[in-house]
């Protein structure tokens, strides 16, 4: 297991250090207000480290999985059987991006542009990565894109990769949304709706039916 993600800056590197350096003057006890911001930086360092950029290993579901961890804010039928569904990542989530399906990369496109709030329509225009993957159902997008916090979304991925599903395939650092233009595997059917919390590679976003499911093909 990867303790952080790749991708992960370089600056987060420095608090380990200092929560040594911190702890050391904590012990030896200097009679100060610094004392106790040293003991607390000492307690509380690794946490944004380990929250921010932690990648933890995921056993994959059996259906198209979820690309991303957060909300699922937009579920839409666009017809002939493709499907649009966006996730909004928030600064707790885990922000590794996963392969929805088994898939080619065909296609990768960085695309500069604003930051603001992911959740709002104007996001569309922000920064973003748009990866087009051939699958055995059609050539899916998937669009990364930076938000008001996130600042640099790293690829794990090139032209020409092949990639298993569940497959790590970048990072957005902090946060953002993840948009995928899928089409509907055979015997599948939609199994989120919006405001559903997922994960990715471990939730179905669309999935077998079950007696109780109520998905739509």
């Amino acid at each position: 297991m990867e303790l952080l993600a790749r991708g992960t800056p370089i600056w987060p590197a420095v608090l380990p250090a200092g929560t040594v350096i911190a702890g050391i003057i904590y012990l030896l006890g200097a009679d100060s207000i610094f004392t106790i911001l040293a003991g607390a930086f000492f307690l509380l360092a690794p946490i944004p480290l380990l929250l921010f950029f932690r990648d933890p290993e995921r056993k994959i579901a059996e259906g198209v999985v979820s690309p991303a961890d957060g909300k699922v804010v937009e579920v839409t039928e666009k017809g002939g059987g493709w499907w649009f569904v966006s996730v909004f990542m928030n600064i707790h989530n885990v922000h590794v991006n996963r392969a929805p399906w088994k898939g080619t990369v065909v296609g990768q496109e960085h695309i500069s542009g604003g930051y603001v709030p992911a959740f709002k329509k104007d996001s569309e225009r922000n920064e973003r990565v748009v990866t087009r993957f051939s699958t055995g159902n059609g050539t899916w997008v998937m669009k990364q894109i930076a938000g008001a916090v996130a600042r640099r979304i790293v690829p794990y991925v090139s032209e020409g990769q092949q990639l298993e599903k569940g497959e790590r395939i970048g990072i957005i650092r902090f946060g953002s949304r993840v948009d995928l233009d899928f089409r509907m595997p055979r015997g599948l059917g939609i199994s989120v709706k919006v405001g559903d919390r997922v994960k990715a590679g471990s939730d179905e976003i669309a999935g077998r039916k079950s007696p109780s499911s109520g998905w739509s093909r």
